[in-house]
């Protein structure tokens, strides 16, 4: 009967609520740690994927939305269903899931995820409600969901010591994940300037406006391109820059496109196109990951 209880929690409301797929969006942080892991233990590199992509991720999904009670659209939703109570009960449950599970990684991973849930609820929490400063929220995505992700994520690929870590390559690349994630998260928030100003938020995205977040996300990808360049330079990998710049191209053309259009008309600034960015960003970013992967490991090119 408990049973049949905690999976009633999981409705078809709170399922569309967790946003799956949204997972795919954050997935390149773990692939970038995973292509430059020099030895990976490929049993518990699974179990953090997987705790990652479908407890954590989803659940702070699921979280924020149980605070927010949005009713127009969302990251990945663009007619969200009411919000139940089961919403709150599943998230805490799959956060419990996630921490212990960690545990068959390591006691460091297992800590790291809850140090992650923890400020992944102060983000939302009404009582605390960190995306509701624009560069408090900002720096938070930018932080935990950047290096700390890269940090996570290697604790778990390979073996790993917090006193070890900080080495200037793994410092690079942790800027590298949070550059790339900071350039993409203000346009994120591009379509809710109104509805998040209505909640009591104030985005980064809503600071800069229409035209400076399209312009501070530039620069920040422009960083994070040089950060990569440079690390990449240091391990004389010239290949892999060509390589980046032939997949980011049709990135970059559609983000031109898509500031030239709302410099015209900011109602092309909607969840349609936010989405599309989203999806095409991840796409090859995900594509490019995977390859350094291969080549890494297996020496393709």
């Amino acid at each position: 009967m408990k049973n049949i209880l905690i999976l009633s929690w999981f409705d078809k409301s709170t399922v569309k609520h967790l946003r799956l797929p949204f997972s795919f969006f954050l997935m390149p942080v773990f692939l970038f740690a995973l292509s430059q892991a020099d030895n990976i233990n490929w049993q518990s590199t699974t179990i953090a994927f997987a705790i990652l992509h479908l407890l954590v991720f989803p659940s702070s999904n699921g979280y924020n939305s149980f605070q927010d009670r949005d009713t127009g659209s969302i990251g990945g939703l663009k007619h969200p269903p009411e919000v139940s109570r089961n919403l709150f009960k599943a998230t805490l449950l799959m956060d419990i899931v996630a921490v212990i599970s960690g545990l068959l990684i390591s006691y460091s991973f297992s800590l790291l995820v809850l140090i992650f849930i923890l400020i992944s609820r102060a983000y939302s929490y009404r009582n605390v409600r960190l995306k509701k400063y624009a560069v408090i929220g900002f720096l938070t995505v930018f932080i935990f969901q950047g290096a700390f992700v890269y940090m996570m994520a290697s604790s778990a690929i390979s073996t790993f010591s917090f006193a070890a870590f900080f080495t200037p390559n793994n410092i690079i690349c942790m800027s590298v994940a949070s550059f790339f994630i900071g350039s993409v998260y203000p346009l994120t928030q591009i379509y809710q300037h109104e509805a998040d100003k209505n909640d009591g938020v104030i985005s980064i995205s809503y600071k800069l406006g229409y035209n400076g977040t399209f312009v501070f996300s530039g620069i920040l990808f422009s960083i994070a391109t040089v950060f990569l360049f440079y690390y990449l330079y240091l391990k004389n990998q010239q290949i892999e820059m060509l390589l980046f710049i032939v997949l980011m191209l049709p990135v970059i053309i559609d983000l031109s496109m898509w500031f030239a259009k709302v410099r015209k008309d900011t109602n092309h600034a909607n969840f349609e196109n936010t989405m599309k960015m989203n999806l095409l960003t991840s796409t090859f970013m995900n594509l490019y990951f995977l390859l350094l992967i291969l080549n890494n490991h297996y020496t393709w090119f």
